[in-house]
């Protein structure tokens, strides 16, 4: 018997039956074999940061339901880009947080706008190193908080909100936006946006649809990093925890209407959603970590309950290994950070 075929330490005795010829622990032994063995990696620049920049804010001011995240002002938020570009993070999605908003969300559509001024910072300061993507919704720019505007009976004006969503996207590209992520899940939201885009010239601009957006419990922290003057909820507009087929049909959907990125939002509790998607998107797929999963992670860890970078690091590799090809993390710089420090 030779040195590589001798029994391991310890089974010297044992019966010849009892002895496993197929052995996969072979390739965990060392960290040297688990790492030339890993199947999934997660590189910096398939790493997003969101943003919140907020109008009139002097200094940053802390999120207190997202320890370590802040809405910015505008002298930090330059900071926090070259940051994030000396990481190597892959970009950057941005939201305003207004001083003012009316039942319309003009303020979203106004080029001096705190979101639009925001975007033409990024653009001068990291455009080069960073792709520059900006939150297309109403949400942050409405009184009533929902994502699109509303009609006499107080509901969501589906082909209404089309109408802004243009009008917002045509404001963000003229800022400079390299890509703009619709979140209203408004239906035909992306053909709406593309043909706006395309009209004007801006045929170099690119759409992110978020194709699978679920009316998720998780996204309360996010509601107080934008302010958000919601009453109910978004249950008609967004999709129902409970449906998976769904979730593929509007990853389609938003394809045909000219998608060039598809998103699954919330990432965690949807990977069969994620993993449905990347197996069938001609395009590519990404996920949203969003507020409340950060807020869970760093709640137990601040407890002691966990190890918070081993949980970091294995809820962004979970993230990728169900498919998706670049995640929005709020811990995408400091990720990238301690990576590279090794």
């Amino acid at each position: 018997m030779t040195s590589s075929d001798a029994a391991p330490s310890g089974s010297e005795g044992l019966p010849e039956g009892i002895r496993p010829r197929i052995r996969p622990r072979r390739l965990r032994a060392t960290p040297a074999l688990r790492r030339l063995t890993q199947q999934t990696r997660v590189h910096p620049a398939e790493l997003i940061l969101p943003m919140f920049v907020r109008e009139g804010a002097k200094e940053p001011l802390p999120i207190g339901s997202m320890p370590g995240v802040v809405q910015h002002s505008l002298d930090s938020f330059r900071s926090e880009l070259q940051r994030a570009a000396r990481a190597g993070v892959g970009g950057v999605m941005l939201f305003g947080v207004p001083e003012h908003k009316d039942a319309t969300g003009t303020g979203a559509t106004d080029p001096d706008g705190i979101l639009n001024q925001a975007t033409r910072i990024a653009v001068a300061e990291v455009g080069d190193a960073l792709v520059v993507q900006t939150d297309l919704c109403l949400d942050e720019f409405t009184d009533h908080g929902h994502c699109g505007v509303l009609d006499a009976d107080g509901r969501v004006d589906n082909d209404a909100s089309l109408v802004r969503y243009r009008d917002m996207g045509l404001a963000q590209a003229d800022a400079g936006s390299a890509l703009l992520g619709l979140s209203g899940m408004m239906d035909g939201q992306v053909r709406a946006v593309r043909d706006a885009l395309d009209a004007s010239g801006h045929t170099g601009t690119a759409i992110l649809g978020y194709a699978a957006k679920y009316a998720s419990a998780f996204y309360g922290p996010f509601r107080e990093a934008v302010d958000s003057s919601l009453t109910g909820d978004r249950r008609t507009y967004q999709l129902d925890p409970a449906n998976r087929r769904e979730g593929g049909r509007e990853v389609l959907l938003d394809v045909e209407e000219g998608a060039d990125v598809v998103m699954v939002k919330p990432a965690m509790s949807y990977l069969d959603v994620l993993a449905d998607a990347a197996a069938t998107s001609p395009v590519p797929v990404w996920a949203y970590q969003v507020s409340g999963e950060y807020a869970m992670v760093e709640a137990a860890a601040a407890h002691g309950w966990i190890d918070r970078e081993r949980a970091i690091d294995e809820t962004l590799t979970g993230i990728r290994r169900a498919g998706a090809e670049a995640v929005l993390t709020y811990w995408a710089v400091e990720a990238a950070e301690r990576w590279a420090r090794g």
